[in-house]
């Protein structure tokens, strides 16, 4: 997964930012104290850790991407930024007073080794994720466009069963959950931020900084269901599609874990 974000990750922050919302709400449900240290797991370019330090947090972030990693690093020499494996985290047992991890877990190659590192290298505190169900994807009107990408992507992504059941293997118990529904001021342009503004998987831009379409949709089905997007954005029948993919199970989830 590491050269598959090495080529992501050369254009991601031209569509990819921390959004204010997901900040507020991670910071909410990380109840971490100032003069604490914070761990962003699988930090990606860092916009999520950046954002959190300019908060006052003390930050580090690891990533097993160089490309990823080398972008951070120009955003901020005050965070520590690492290359490992999240199932190999190079830090002393208890170091940190907390720790995130913001839509990555469904590219870890088992869920039990992160977590269990995540809770060694904790003293104390929260582990937030961000992340989507398979349940909430099934209801993303992207399906009707590009259904074997959305399939693999479905497939890919740990129920939320899965993921507190391996949180809890690890050590952790569970504060709770938290659904998270896109708005459309949504600034963090990941797969589902288009949810009201289709033109957005018209722009191969967007499209390059998400890992669906980026690694996963083969150049046929994007070109196949961008013109048929395309085409129904144009006569109006986008909004049909939208409202039959209507769901209260919300778009996002936060589950919050704590040692």
């Amino acid at each position: 997964m590491g050269n598959a974000y090495d080529r992501i990750g050369k254009s991601y922050d031209i569509s990819r930012k921390a959004d204010p919302e997901i900040v507020h709400r991670l910071i909410q449900h990380l109840q971490i104290r100032s003069e604490d240290k914070l761990l962003d797991v699988a930090c990606g370019t860092g916009n999520y850790a950046v954002a959190l330090f300019q908060w006052g947090l003390s930050m580090a972030g690891v990533d097993i991407s160089d490309e990823m990693l080398a972008q951070a690093r120009g955003k901020s020499g005050d965070i520590e930024w690492t290359k490992a494996d999240a199932g190999y985290l190079p830090y002393d047992d208890s170091s940190y007073q907390g720790a995130m991890c913001v839509l990555a877990i469904h590219h870890f190659r088992d869920l039990l080794a992160p977590f269990k590192e995540v809770y060694r290298v904790l003293d104390r505190g929260r582990f937030v994720i961000f992340t989507a169900s398979p349940e909430q994807m099934q209801n993303y009107w992207l399906n009707a466009y590009f259904p074997r990408a959305m399939e693999v992507s479905i497939n890919q992504m740990p129920s939320i069963a899965k993921v507190i059941q391996n949180l809890r293997q690890a050590g952790f118990s569970i504060v709770g959950t938290e659904s998270f529904l896109v708005e459309p001021d949504l600034q963090d342009l990941f797969l589902y931020s288009g949810k009201f503004d289709p033109h957005v998987y018209l722009n191969s831009t967007v499209r390059s900084g998400i890992s669906t379409f980026a690694s996963l949709a083969t150049p046929e089905e994007i070109e196949t269901g961008c013109r048929q997007l395309r085409h129904d954005i144009e006569n109006g029948k986008i909004h049909d599609v939208i409202q039959e993919y209507t769901s209260t199970l919300g778009d996002y989830i936060f589950v919050v874990a704590q040692k």
